[in-house]
């Protein structure tokens, strides 16, 4: 426990062998959280099986359902636990498992609701990105910022830590369906954000894995796509 704080952190996981193994063993080094709990979203490259033997808990959705469901299997599976705080990292090996403390520290020592972290903020690093997540991430904050109403230098980065408490407000429901994909991730940070919780930014680091390994998963349309519409079906009211 981190000063009394049971901590589940959650890597949601397709095809990521040779890295997921990576996640694993510097959370564990790290020795922050309770629980590394990896969401397999239909692999089929057998990293879900390495992870498990390094220590982690293995949910297996059985097939490609998107991040989102991974996500939500896992804020679900920590809920019903009782887990007091969630945190998420890139099962790529994209973050910095050694931050984890500056998540959830503002959480439990300042009571912060949810604790964002960005790699734009001063403090932060982040190295060589695809020219489309360059795009991608410079724009997002601007816009969320706008739709949100509060100033924030990063909303794409899946990096962050929140208290499982926020999901007893029934106005926070991630269990809809258009929330399957990338949705999920800018839709809690915009929900909590205009709920009026406790809410603020670290710097942290953020480094895309050598080429060869697969940068991202996510397609420079349809993903990109996938993380601003919440914005505007948010922005609009079309959608809660």
């Amino acid at each position: 426990m981190f000063d009394g704080k049971k901590i589940i952190c959650i890597a949601p996981c397709y095809n990521e062998l040779h890295k997921i193994d990576k996640v694993v063993s510097r959370i564990r080094a790290a020795a922050v959280v309770d629980e590394i709990l990896v969401v397999d979203d239909g692999s089929t490259d057998g990293s879900p099986e390495t992870a498990r033997t390094l220590g982690a808990t293995i949910i297996a959705l059985g097939s490609t359902q998107g991040v989102g469901v991974a996500l939500r299997t896992g804020i679900e599976y920590g809920i019903a636990r009782g887990f007091d705080i969630i945190v998420i990292i890139a099962g790529n090996n994209k973050d910095e498992p050694q931050e984890i403390v500056k998540l959830v520290a503002p959480i439990v020592r300042e009571g912060y609701d949810f604790v964002q972290g960005s790699r734009f903020k001063k403090g932060g690093y982040y190295g060589a990105m695809p020219l489309y997540r360059k795009v991608a991430t410079k724009i997002h904050p601007l816009l969320f910022s706008l739709v949100a109403g509060k100033w924030v230098s990063e909303s794409t980065n899946g990096f962050r830590a929140f208290k499982t408490a926020l999901f007893k407000d029934k106005r926070i429901n991630i269990w809809q369906e258009w929330l399957n994909e990338y949705e999920l991730e800018p839709y809690l940070y915009y929900k909590v954000i205009k709920l009026g919780y406790k809410t603020t930014e670290v710097p942290v680091t953020k480094i895309y894995p050598p080429r060869k390994l697969g940068y991202t998963k996510m397609q420079p349309i349809t993903g990109w796509w996938s993380i601003i519409r919440p914005l505007f079906l948010l922005g609009l009211g079309i959608r809660n």
